[in-house]
């Protein structure tokens, strides 16, 4: 009787270390990646170049909060379409960060470097 006992335990084990490894490999990369849309897609700003899902191109003239929509731009004739929000796949418009923010290079040993003191 002691021995099914293991047996069992063991089964038990396994089942668990393939429901976590179904987790981390699988579920937790999924939400992950929906947080990021979802924060990109709340993130938009009027003039961001963007893309979407079926591949229209355009510039953002409006957002409709209200109707969880916005106003894309095409083409050089200016045609305005509307869509939602949810049918944006990427935002193409690149942010620049402030160049106060930017780390200062450094040697190995901590001095800054001969052309960055050249600069200035």
């Amino acid at each position: 009787m002691g021995n099914s006992t293991g047996g069992l335990i063991g089964m038990i084990a396994i089942y668990a270390v393939i429901i976590a490894l179904v987790y981390l490999f699988l579920l937790r990369p999924n939400s992950k990646k929906k947080k990021e849309e979802a924060a990109m897609r709340n993130n938009l700003e009027i003039g961001d170049e963007i893309t979407t899902i079926g591949g229209i191109m355009g510039r953002i003239v409006a957002i409709k909060d209200e109707e969880d929509a916005i106003i894309l731009e095409t083409g050089s004739d200016r045609v305005k379409m509307k869509f939602k929000k949810w049918c944006i796949s990427s935002v193409d418009t690149v942010k620049e960060t402030p160049k106060a923010a930017a780390p200062e290079k450094k040697s190995l040993f901590g001095r800054k470097k001969k052309s960055d003191d050249a600069d200035k």
